[in-house]
């Protein structure tokens, strides 16, 4: 798919404007790809909230990731249907739970029923890495939603 005409500006370069602030939320990414969290969980987890939360420049950066970790794209295109999906594992789906549950965060929060099922299938230091990845990729995308924050465009 090519684009026509210039994509849109981002409203601002926050690494630009904020530079400590984005060299702190970075060395926290570092952090969490260095954790025990399988990186295929780590980047459905990355796409997942993406979606939900409409952010366009992570779905696009992290479906390529996602792809360069290994993952398929049949399970990226089944993604959004993912409790539909015969394609992805109980841990997969416990993770992805949770990432949904955390990014709506109803007034009562991830369920018992839901974090008991993470707890099956990740262990300690996992489990904080899918927190961690979870919080921060919500960060990203409340950031990248309102700075209006755009893929590059597809050259063809």
């Amino acid at each position: 798919m090519t684009t026509k005409g210039p994509v849109p500006m981002a409203r601002m370069n926050l690494n630009e404007v904020a530079p400590e602030m984005y060299k702190a939320w970075f060395e926290v990414e570092r952090a969490i790809h260095r954790s025990p969290l399988d990186p295929v969980v780590r980047e459905l987890v990355k796409i997942r909230v993406s979606q939900m939360n409409g952010c366009v420049f992570c779905i696009d950066l992290h479906t390529t990731d996602a792809r360069l970790a290994g993952e398929t794209e049949k399970r990226i295109y089944q993604l959004n249907a993912w409790r539909e999906s015969a394609l992805y594992t109980p841990a997969e789906r416990a993770a992805l739970a949770y990432a949904e549950a955390t990014t709506r965060l109803t007034e009562h929060g991830v369920s018992d029923e839901i974090w008991d099922e993470v707890v099956k299938h990740f262990d300690e230091q996992a489990l904080a890495g899918l927190v961690a990845v979870t919080a921060m990729i919500n960060l990203w995308n409340r950031l990248g939603v309102p700075l209006r924050k755009r893929p590059e465009p597809v050259q063809g």
